[in-house]
């Protein structure tokens, strides 16, 4: 009943943050919002409360595991003393096996598999979100390219799009996660709240775009995916996705070296001054939030403190703290805190996305920077939805 109570009053808070950004208040339609909330507790049960959902996980981690057992043999064949001595863990045995799935990614791609099936389901999506195709799809494909490479396939059309069709494609890639990233999320938390996330986030984000942005589309583009590799031969595309993959997992490596570095210098400034560092003083803001969402009251402090730290820094500093403290809080706590932290909602991901879409169409590029605060406002509210539904059955 408790965990009830708890969900209803999220929903309101995070409702009512919602409608105090939406920019069409008038234009919010309830019927599928109702619809959307519904399809996504019923999907959030079958992931974290039923057998068969528990049996599709394990399977789905089974995949990653057998996936990351052959990017440890590259990996090995390249680094192998520092492995088997244990050295550079993280890089080594977290973000190496980026550059595997890029280019298992790039085949899949490459072989019109991938195109397929996103399109399916981005059809089937519209008709249950009220969203145009254009940005059902885009949520598909967000999470399976990336939230910078997933732009690519638009390139064509985003010079025609509105304002706000191009907040929602923003929102939507900060929102998600890369399916090339899940095997290295899945070294850092229990794989069954990953997956729940993937699918969680993308309903939230529908749910918390139609509040804050709705709109109704007329004449929509077309969404015909770009030929990503128009005229490469399969190992032109290998190697630019394997290439890419290095580079994903080195602007990682070194966002994180930076950002370690950063919160350890301002944490210590503020310890000097008040005698409490940052993320403890950002813990306070996040802490009635997290109360909210279901975390226990004895918890929630610390679990504000890490959501707080995830937002100024990136999911991987976040997910190592959450590390730190697990054995310290309830396994409901590591529960809920894990489903928020699988998101790209993060101040460095405003500069990815725009300069990702800049890099593509300029114009457009400039639009998405305007409103980069507003897009970490809303995917932030998507996290929160997404832990708040997850925290009705954990």
């Amino acid at each position: 009943m408790s965990s009830i109570i708890h969900f209803v009053l999220a929903l309101a808070v995070i409702g009512a943050l919602a409608f105090v950004a939406s920019n069409n208040r008038k234009g919010i339609r309830l019927r599928y919002i109702v619809q959307l909330l519904v399809i996504e507790i019923a999907l959030a049960w079958f992931f974290l409360n039923s057998d068969v959902g528990e049996g599709f996980v394990r399977g789905f981690a089974g995949l990653f595991d057998h996936l990351l057992g052959y990017a440890a043999q590259g990996t090995e064949f390249v680094f192998g003393g520092m492995m088997k001595g244990g050295l550079a863990f993280f890089f080594l045995n977290v973000l190496c096996p980026i550059i595997f799935i890029s280019a298992l990614i790039g085949i899949l791609q490459h072989i019109k598999v991938l195109p397929f099936v996103i399109r399916i389901i981005g059809t089937v999506l519209s008709k249950v979100n009220g969203m145009g195709k254009l940005e059902s799809f885009n949520a598909v494909s967000s999470l399976v390219l990336g939230q910078s490479e997933n732009f690519i396939a638009y390139k064509d059309v985003l010079g025609k799009m509105s304002q706000r069709r191009m907040y929602t494609m923003a929102a939507t890639a900060m929102s998600t996660v890369s399916m090339s990233i899940v095997g290295a999320y899945m070294t850092m938390l229990e794989p069954k709240y990953v997956v729940a996330a993937l699918v969680l986030n993308m309903f939230s984000t529908f749910i918390v775009l139609s509040v804050i942005n709705p709109y109704s589309v007329e004449n929509e583009e077309d969404i015909q995916m770009g030929n990503l590799h128009e005229g490469q031969s399969f190992f032109e595309m290998l190697g630019e996705y394997i290439l890419a993959g290095f580079k994903v997992a080195l602007i990682v490596a070194a966002m994180l070296i930076g950002f370690i570095a950063l919160i350890a210098a301002v944490n210590a400034i503020f310890s000097m001054i008040f005698g409490i560092s940052f993320q403890d003083c950002l813990g306070y803001v996040f802490y009635p939030l997290a109360w909210v969402i279901g975390v226990p009251e004895q918890d929630a402090l610390r679990v504000g403190s890490v959501m707080a730290t995830k937002l100024v820094s990136n999911e991987f500093v976040a997910m190592g703290s959450l590390q730190d403290i697990a054995a310290e809080i309830s396994p409901r706590s590591v529960g809920i805190l894990s489903v928020f932290l699988v998101s790209f909602a993060n101040f460095s991901s405003i500069g990815i996305v725009a300069g990702a879409i800049k890099g593509l169409n300029e114009v457009q590029g400039n639009v998405v920077s305007r409103f980069g605060l507003k897009l970490l406002f809303g995917s932030t509210l998507v996290s929160f939805l997404s832990a708040a539904i997850a925290g009705l059955f954990v």
